[in-house]
Protein backbone atom coordinates (compact mmCIF):
# COMPACT_ATOMS: atom_id res chain seq x y z
CA UNK A 1 0.00 0.00 0.00
CA UNK A 2 1.73 3.37 -1.24
CA UNK A 3 1.51 6.38 -0.16
CA UNK A 4 -1.83 7.70 -2.40
CA UNK A 5 -3.95 4.15 -1.02
CA UNK A 6 -3.09 4.84 2.40
CA UNK A 7 -4.67 8.53 2.09
CA UNK A 8 -7.55 6.58 0.41
CA UNK A 9 -7.70 4.14 3.92
CA UNK A 10 -7.66 7.42 6.26
CA UNK A 11 -9.67 10.18 5.79
CA UNK A 12 -8.12 13.80 6.12
CA UNK A 13 -8.72 14.34 9.77
CA UNK A 14 -7.01 10.62 10.43
CA UNK A 15 -3.47 11.49 8.76
CA UNK A 16 -4.07 15.41 10.33
CA UNK A 17 -4.13 13.67 14.04
CA UNK A 18 -1.50 11.31 13.21
CA UNK A 19 0.34 13.98 12.51
CA UNK A 20 -0.59 16.50 15.16
CA UNK A 21 0.28 13.46 17.83
CA UNK A 22 3.64 13.02 16.63
CA UNK A 23 4.39 16.62 16.92
CA UNK A 24 3.09 17.35 20.27
CA UNK A 25 4.85 14.08 21.29
CA UNK A 26 8.08 14.68 20.04
CA UNK A 27 8.30 18.85 20.74
CA UNK A 28 7.39 17.74 24.57
CA UNK A 29 10.51 15.41 24.95
CA UNK A 30 12.98 18.39 23.33
CA UNK A 31 11.54 21.55 24.33
CA UNK A 32 14.20 22.71 25.91
CA UNK A 33 16.57 22.97 22.86
CA UNK A 34 13.12 25.10 21.36
CA UNK A 35 14.10 27.08 24.27
CA UNK A 36 17.80 27.40 23.77
CA UNK A 37 17.90 27.88 19.59
CA UNK A 38 14.78 30.58 20.12
CA UNK A 39 17.34 32.79 22.55
CA UNK A 40 20.28 32.27 20.62
CA UNK A 41 18.59 33.56 17.75
CA UNK A 42 17.13 36.70 19.25
CA UNK A 43 20.29 37.38 20.94
CA UNK A 44 22.99 40.14 19.54
CA UNK A 45 25.82 39.76 19.60
CA UNK A 46 28.09 42.20 22.13
CA UNK A 47 31.04 43.69 21.78
CA UNK A 48 33.67 42.21 23.85
CA UNK A 49 33.78 45.17 26.19
CA UNK A 50 29.97 45.61 26.72
CA UNK A 51 28.28 43.71 29.61
CA UNK A 52 24.80 42.49 30.61
CA UNK A 53 22.80 45.26 31.88
CA UNK A 54 20.25 42.94 33.26
CA UNK A 55 18.98 39.13 33.40
CA UNK A 56 17.37 39.38 30.70
CA UNK A 57 20.29 40.40 28.49
CA UNK A 58 22.21 37.48 29.04
CA UNK A 59 24.51 36.60 26.27
CA UNK A 60 24.83 32.88 25.70
CA UNK A 61 28.12 31.67 23.89
CA UNK A 62 26.48 28.45 22.84
CA UNK A 63 23.83 25.70 23.57
CA UNK A 64 25.67 24.00 26.53
CA UNK A 65 26.16 27.59 27.86
CA UNK A 66 22.51 28.57 27.24
CA UNK A 67 21.04 25.79 28.87
CA UNK A 68 23.34 26.21 31.94
CA UNK A 69 22.82 29.92 32.34
CA UNK A 70 18.40 30.00 32.25
CA UNK A 71 18.82 26.97 34.83
CA UNK A 72 20.74 29.21 36.95
CA UNK A 73 18.56 32.18 36.35
CA UNK A 74 15.30 30.53 36.11
CA UNK A 75 15.80 27.07 37.37
CA UNK A 76 14.54 24.12 35.85
CA UNK A 77 11.40 25.49 35.06
CA UNK A 78 13.40 28.09 32.62
CA UNK A 79 13.74 25.03 29.82
CA UNK A 80 9.84 24.72 29.66
CA UNK A 81 8.89 28.88 29.78
CA UNK A 82 6.04 28.94 27.25
CA UNK A 83 5.39 25.55 26.67
CA UNK A 84 2.21 25.34 26.72
CA UNK A 85 1.23 27.62 23.98
CA UNK A 86 3.75 26.06 22.34
CA UNK A 87 2.25 22.81 22.11
CA UNK A 88 -1.03 24.22 21.28
CA UNK A 89 0.97 26.27 18.62
CA UNK A 90 2.14 22.43 17.77
CA UNK A 91 -0.76 20.43 17.60
CA UNK A 92 -2.84 22.87 15.31
CA UNK A 93 -0.09 23.43 12.99
CA UNK A 94 0.69 19.98 12.30
CA UNK A 95 -2.74 19.47 11.94
CA UNK A 96 -3.91 22.26 9.50
CA UNK A 97 -0.85 21.16 7.61
CA UNK A 98 -1.37 17.16 7.25
CA UNK A 99 -4.97 17.80 6.86
CA UNK A 100 -4.39 20.27 4.30
CA UNK A 101 -1.35 18.28 2.95
CA UNK A 102 -4.27 15.60 2.67
CA UNK A 103 -6.83 17.49 0.84
CA UNK A 104 -4.20 18.93 -2.14
CA UNK A 105 -2.36 16.11 -2.32
CA UNK A 106 -5.56 13.72 -3.08
CA UNK A 107 -6.96 15.98 -5.06
CA UNK A 108 -3.91 16.68 -7.00
CA UNK A 109 -4.15 12.61 -7.58
CA UNK A 110 -7.23 12.22 -8.18
CA UNK A 111 -7.30 14.47 -11.10
CA UNK A 112 -3.70 13.38 -12.71
CA UNK A 113 -3.92 12.05 -15.78
CA UNK A 114 -1.99 8.83 -14.76
CA UNK A 115 -2.03 7.48 -11.28
CA UNK A 116 1.70 7.89 -10.57
CA UNK A 117 3.60 9.40 -7.68
CA UNK A 118 4.02 13.45 -8.38
CA UNK A 119 7.52 14.66 -9.27
CA UNK A 120 10.03 16.41 -6.75
CA UNK A 121 8.77 19.97 -7.87
CA UNK A 122 4.39 19.06 -7.64
CA UNK A 123 5.43 17.22 -4.21
CA UNK A 124 7.04 20.67 -3.01
CA UNK A 125 4.02 22.71 -4.65
CA UNK A 126 1.62 20.84 -2.74
CA UNK A 127 3.62 20.96 0.74
CA UNK A 128 4.16 24.60 0.11
CA UNK A 129 -0.02 25.01 -0.77
CA UNK A 130 -0.44 23.16 2.46
CA UNK A 131 1.91 25.15 4.53
CA UNK A 132 0.75 28.52 3.93
CA UNK A 133 -3.10 27.23 4.68
CA UNK A 134 -2.04 25.89 8.10
CA UNK A 135 0.39 29.47 8.60
CA UNK A 136 -2.92 31.76 8.07
CA UNK A 137 -4.74 30.24 11.13
CA UNK A 138 -1.91 29.47 13.29
CA UNK A 139 0.70 32.23 13.35
CA UNK A 140 -1.11 33.88 16.45
CA UNK A 141 0.26 31.48 18.81
CA UNK A 142 3.47 31.08 17.16
CA UNK A 143 3.80 34.92 18.08
CA UNK A 144 2.77 34.58 21.07
CA UNK A 145 4.94 31.68 22.22
CA UNK A 146 8.24 33.55 20.79
CA UNK A 147 7.03 36.20 23.03
CA UNK A 148 7.22 34.34 25.93
CA UNK A 149 9.98 31.91 25.45
CA UNK A 150 12.47 35.34 25.83
CA UNK A 151 10.55 36.57 27.88
CA UNK A 152 13.20 37.83 30.93
CA UNK A 153 12.53 36.14 34.17
CA UNK A 154 11.26 38.83 36.20
CA UNK A 155 8.77 39.59 33.15
CA UNK A 156 7.06 35.95 32.69
CA UNK A 157 3.29 36.11 31.54
CA UNK A 158 0.82 33.72 30.46
CA UNK A 159 -0.31 32.88 27.51
CA UNK A 160 -3.44 35.56 26.95
CA UNK A 161 -1.24 38.22 29.05
CA UNK A 162 1.41 37.91 26.44
CA UNK A 163 -1.07 37.99 23.64
CA UNK A 164 -2.67 41.12 25.39
CA UNK A 165 1.28 42.66 24.85
CA UNK A 166 1.47 42.69 21.78
CA UNK A 167 -2.09 43.61 20.77
CA UNK A 168 -1.63 47.03 23.20
CA UNK A 169 2.10 47.14 21.97
CA UNK A 170 2.26 47.34 18.66
CA UNK A 171 -0.30 47.31 15.96
CA UNK A 172 -3.11 45.89 17.12
CA UNK A 173 -4.68 42.49 16.76
CA UNK A 174 -2.62 42.86 13.48
CA UNK A 175 0.44 42.43 15.75
CA UNK A 176 -0.73 38.89 16.22
CA UNK A 177 0.31 38.11 12.53
CA UNK A 178 3.69 39.66 12.88
CA UNK A 179 6.15 37.96 10.61
CA UNK A 180 3.41 36.19 8.20
CA UNK A 181 5.06 37.30 5.57
CA UNK A 182 8.73 35.69 6.51
CA UNK A 183 6.02 32.60 7.63
CA UNK A 184 4.55 32.33 4.08
CA UNK A 185 8.09 32.33 2.77
CA UNK A 186 9.20 29.61 5.17
CA UNK A 187 6.33 27.32 4.04
CA UNK A 188 9.24 26.22 1.94
CA UNK A 189 10.64 24.42 5.13
CA UNK A 190 8.28 21.99 5.67
CA UNK A 191 7.57 21.44 1.70
CA UNK A 192 11.18 20.56 1.26
CA UNK A 193 11.23 18.81 4.25
CA UNK A 194 8.21 16.55 3.51
CA UNK A 195 8.91 16.40 -0.03
CA UNK A 196 12.15 14.80 0.46
CA UNK A 197 11.00 12.76 2.93
CA UNK A 198 8.66 11.50 0.51
CA UNK A 199 11.34 11.60 -2.38
CA UNK A 200 13.89 9.42 0.29
CA UNK A 201 10.94 6.87 1.64
CA UNK A 202 10.43 5.94 -2.62
CA UNK A 203 13.94 5.68 -3.75
CA UNK A 204 15.40 4.12 -0.23
CA UNK A 205 12.20 1.94 0.60
CA UNK A 206 10.57 1.85 -2.60
CA UNK A 207 6.51 0.29 -2.34
CA UNK A 208 6.48 -0.07 1.21
CA UNK A 209 3.32 0.47 3.03
CA UNK A 210 4.55 0.60 5.99
CA UNK A 211 7.99 1.68 7.67
CA UNK A 212 9.81 0.49 10.42
CA UNK A 213 10.26 2.99 13.78
CA UNK A 214 13.97 3.11 13.13
CA UNK A 215 13.58 3.62 8.83
CA UNK A 216 10.86 6.46 9.79
CA UNK A 217 13.17 8.48 12.04
CA UNK A 218 16.02 8.54 9.82
CA UNK A 219 13.95 9.16 6.57
CA UNK A 220 12.31 12.36 9.00
CA UNK A 221 15.73 13.45 10.42
CA UNK A 222 17.81 13.80 7.32
CA UNK A 223 14.74 15.99 5.21
CA UNK A 224 14.68 17.95 8.44
CA UNK A 225 18.40 18.73 8.55
CA UNK A 226 18.15 19.16 4.74
CA UNK A 227 15.69 22.07 5.22
CA UNK A 228 16.55 23.54 8.27
CA UNK A 229 20.20 24.54 6.74
CA UNK A 230 18.53 25.77 3.14
CA UNK A 231 16.05 28.03 5.81
CA UNK A 232 18.09 29.48 8.33
CA UNK A 233 18.51 32.80 7.67
CA UNK A 234 14.80 32.94 6.86
CA UNK A 235 13.94 31.51 10.47
CA UNK A 236 16.46 33.52 12.57
CA UNK A 237 14.70 37.22 10.89
CA UNK A 238 10.99 35.39 11.84
CA UNK A 239 12.15 34.62 15.42
CA UNK A 240 13.34 38.52 15.08
CA UNK A 241 10.34 39.90 13.84
CA UNK A 242 7.82 38.09 16.33
CA UNK A 243 10.36 38.48 19.52
CA UNK A 244 10.78 41.55 21.61
CA UNK A 245 13.33 44.38 19.43
CA UNK A 246 16.57 44.52 20.86
CA UNK A 247 17.58 47.15 23.05
CA UNK A 248 19.42 49.32 20.60
CA UNK A 249 16.49 49.75 18.56
CA UNK A 250 14.67 51.61 21.96
CA UNK A 251 11.37 49.04 21.44
CA UNK A 252 10.97 49.80 17.31
CA UNK A 253 9.83 46.83 16.30
CA UNK A 254 10.93 45.01 13.12
CA UNK A 255 8.56 45.24 10.06
CA UNK A 256 9.93 43.55 7.39
CA UNK A 257 12.32 40.43 7.52
CA UNK A 258 14.38 42.01 5.03
CA UNK A 259 14.89 44.68 7.71
CA UNK A 260 15.72 41.99 10.27
CA UNK A 261 18.13 40.60 8.42
CA UNK A 262 19.73 43.53 7.73
CA UNK A 263 20.29 44.42 11.05
CA UNK A 264 21.57 41.56 12.03
CA UNK A 265 24.13 41.83 9.01
CA UNK A 266 25.22 45.25 10.14
CA UNK A 267 25.75 43.95 13.15
CA UNK A 268 27.31 40.46 13.20
CA UNK A 269 28.02 39.92 9.39
CA UNK A 270 26.26 37.53 7.12
CA UNK A 271 27.26 34.87 9.53
CA UNK A 272 24.61 36.01 12.41
CA UNK A 273 21.85 35.00 10.00
CA UNK A 274 22.81 31.38 11.03
CA UNK A 275 23.33 31.95 14.78
CA UNK A 276 21.24 29.51 16.27
CA UNK A 277 21.55 26.31 13.80
CA UNK A 278 23.29 24.27 16.14
CA UNK A 279 19.84 23.79 18.29
CA UNK A 280 17.96 24.15 15.36
CA UNK A 281 18.96 21.41 13.41
CA UNK A 282 19.62 19.03 16.33
CA UNK A 283 15.68 20.03 17.33
CA UNK A 284 14.87 19.25 13.66
CA UNK A 285 16.35 15.94 13.65
CA UNK A 286 15.46 14.95 16.76
CA UNK A 287 11.43 16.04 16.20
CA UNK A 288 11.31 15.14 12.76
CA UNK A 289 12.53 11.66 13.42
CA UNK A 290 10.07 11.34 16.67
CA UNK A 291 7.13 13.00 14.71
CA UNK A 292 7.41 11.06 11.16
CA UNK A 293 7.98 7.80 13.07
CA UNK A 294 4.69 8.57 15.73
CA UNK A 295 2.90 9.48 12.65
CA UNK A 296 3.67 5.80 10.47
CA UNK A 297 2.56 4.14 13.65
CA UNK A 298 -0.79 6.02 14.56
CA UNK A 299 -1.50 5.74 10.71
CA UNK A 300 -1.29 1.92 11.41
CA UNK A 301 -3.36 2.20 13.88
CA UNK A 302 -6.27 4.29 11.86
CA UNK A 303 -5.98 1.84 9.31
CA UNK A 304 -6.47 -0.96 11.44
CA UNK A 305 -9.10 0.96 13.39
CA UNK A 306 -10.96 1.63 10.03
CA UNK A 307 -10.06 -1.85 8.74
CA UNK A 308 -12.05 -3.11 12.22
CA UNK A 309 -14.99 -0.41 11.87
CA UNK A 310 -15.95 -1.76 8.52
CA UNK A 311 -15.79 -5.45 8.94
CA UNK A 312 -18.14 -4.48 12.31
CA UNK A 313 -20.43 -2.16 10.11
CA UNK A 314 -20.60 -5.27 6.91
CA UNK A 315 -21.52 -7.89 9.51
CA UNK A 316 -24.44 -5.53 10.92
CA UNK A 317 -25.49 -5.24 7.23
CA UNK A 318 -25.07 -8.77 6.66
CA UNK A 319 -27.18 -10.03 9.61
CA UNK A 320 -29.98 -7.44 8.52
CA UNK A 321 -29.71 -8.68 5.03
CA UNK A 322 -30.25 -12.22 6.29
CA UNK A 323 -33.19 -10.92 8.71
CA UNK A 324 -34.93 -9.33 5.89
CA UNK A 325 -34.47 -12.29 3.91
CA UNK A 326 -35.99 -14.60 6.52
CA UNK A 327 -38.97 -12.43 6.99
CA UNK A 328 -40.24 -11.25 3.47
CA UNK A 329 -41.25 -15.06 2.47
CA UNK A 330 -43.61 -14.38 5.79
CA UNK A 331 -44.77 -10.91 4.60
CA UNK A 332 -45.19 -12.38 0.65
CA UNK A 333 -47.75 -15.02 2.29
Amino acid sequence: MGAHSKEAAIPAWGLAVAGATGAVMANTLVYPLDIVKTRLQVQVKRKPDEVATTTGDRHYEGTGHAIKSIIQDEGIAGLYSGMLGSLIGVASTNFAYFYWYSVVRTVYMSRASAPKPPNTAIELSLGAVAGALAQLFTIPIAVVTTRQQTQPKGDKRGLFETAKEVIDSEDGWTGLWRGMKASLVLVVNPAITYGAYQRLKDALYPGKASLRPHEAFILGALSKALATIVTQPLIVAKVGLQSRPPPARMGKPFKTFSEVMRYIIDNEGLLGLFKGIGPQILKGLLVQGILMMTKERMELLFILLFRYVRKIRAEKLQKLADKAKQVAPVLLK
